[in-house]
């Protein structure tokens, strides 16, 4: 893959808080929004549906019927960790577009990790 580590994919896609640093002080602040819009857009948006509880419905299970096993797990992996993260920030009161961004950074890490895992083809 182009990208050595989960972190380097998030912080192309612009899903990384901006960061103004001196000596000793750290401050955080907003997204980059760096690299790619479209593609930030899209798995912000990829977010809400893990306000849903996860599940393996029919068109899932017959669409990833052909995928290694590996996948598979990495994929439920990924919903049921992500659908808890979803509730549990939702219901500390964190903003709703900040929950949304935390999905996204995180779903990035699984589409890393399965980008990873997955041979190219030419």
């Amino acid at each position: 893959t182009c990208f050595d580590n989960p972190r380097q994919l998030m912080a192309w896609l612009g899903l990384v808080p901006s960061e103004h640093s001196s000596g000793n002080t750290t401050r955080r602040g907003r997204l980059t929004k760096t690299g790619n819009a479209l593609a930030r857009t899209m798995l912000v948006e990829a977010g809400w549906s893990y306000r849903h509880p996860p599940k393996e419905g029919h068109p899932y299970l017959k669409r990833a019927e052909h995928l290694p096993q590996e996948i598979k797990d990495i994929g439920w992996k990924a919903q049921a960790r992500l659908c808890k993260r979803y509730r549990s920030l939702s219901r500390t009161g964190k903003p709703q577009p900040r929950v949304l961004a935390a999905i996204a950074r995180e779903l990035a890490g699984f589409i890393w990790d399965i980008a990873r895992k997955t041979p190219l083809t030419a």
